[in-house]
């Protein structure tokens, strides 16, 4: 490979480590996640919603990797090198997005301004109180904090008890349950020194990758199944092919694998949705 080559890989390398260490790339997937039930939904695109919930996660997400410090110096340690340089920065920055979007949420008059709220009590929850440590409950409440998203978008549009935002809801919890679960392969090191309770610790690697394999195949078919019945719109069969790269993922997913691994290819599955799904709006 040319001397030009390798540096311009190192480049993109650097960048895309980046976007994961910055948090930015995670938030983007949090967007992503509004913008795929805004259009499971049928509804306009506007950019409050999605200024929100960019904010939201790129504080809480800032705000975590400071208190998670211990843990990542042995899992990532680069990443924890980044936070230890940059972090306290970017949690101003998400500070004060985080801030800016509640006085928005105030100012335009947006149902349930109080529920801005949450993003910081989960933070706490997670990390402060220790909640991160109790087998299971800390994936289930990454679930949940992702599934608030399209309930947010509901409650924004005025469409909260509806069949698209409620089943979404739903199926972006079990998703993000099943995908917390596959990135604590990657942290089982730290994990066990820190005595933090996870699943790969409890049953092994391997059984963990099966289990989360297992649970995406059932999502694909309870998603195939709802449409045929026509419970649900032919557009959601683009849930299917998507169930299917997190089945993949789960087998692949190993302890040594890179960050860009879990960034990329984990936590950048909502943004290939998003797409997907608006490329496809009004065809399917």
């Amino acid at each position: 490979m040319s001397t030009e080559r390798v540096g311009l890989v190192s480049t993109i390398t650097s960048v895309l480590l980046l976007l994961v260490h910055s948090n930015l790339l995670i938030s983007l997937s949090a967007t992503a996640v509004a913008v795929s039930t805004i259009v499971l939904a049928d509804l306009s695109l506007e950019p409050v919603p999605l200024f929100i919930v960019f904010a939201a996660t790129l504080f809480v997400y800032s705000f975590n990797r400071l208190t998670d410090l211990a843990e990542d110096a042995q899992n990532v340690p680069d990443r924890a090198a980044f936070v230890e340089r940059y972090g306290k920065v970017l949690l101003a920055i998400g500070g004060v997005l985080y801030l800016l979007a509640t006085a928005i949420a105030f100012v335009t008059g947006i149902p349930a301004v109080p529920a801005m709220v949450a993003p910081l009590a989960v933070a706490v929850l997670y990390s402060v109180v220790g909640v991160k440590r109790i087998l299971l409950v800390k994936n289930l409440l990454v679930g949940l904090s992702w599934g608030a998203i399209p309930l947010g978008v509901g409650v924004y549009y005025g469409h909260l008890f509806t069949l698209d935002i409620l089943f979404t809801f739903a199926f972006i919890t079990a998703a993000l349950t099943i995908a917390a679960v596959v990135f604590d392969i990657k942290d089982i090191e730290g994990d066990s020194a820190e005595g933090i309770a996870t699943v790969p610790l409890v049953v092994g690697v391997e059984r963990t990758k099966r289990l989360a394999a297992a649970g995406s195949v059932a999502l694909g078919v309870i998603v195939a199944t709802l449409v045929a019945v026509g419970t649900l719109h032919r557009q959601y069969l683009l849930l299917v092919p998507f169930v299917g790269y997190m089945t993949a993922y789960s087998l692949l997913a190993r302890v040594d694998r890179t960050p860009l691994f879990y960034g990329f290819v984990i936590d950048s599955e909502h943004l290939y949705l998003a797409v997907a799904l608006y490329c496809t709006d009004g065809l399917v």
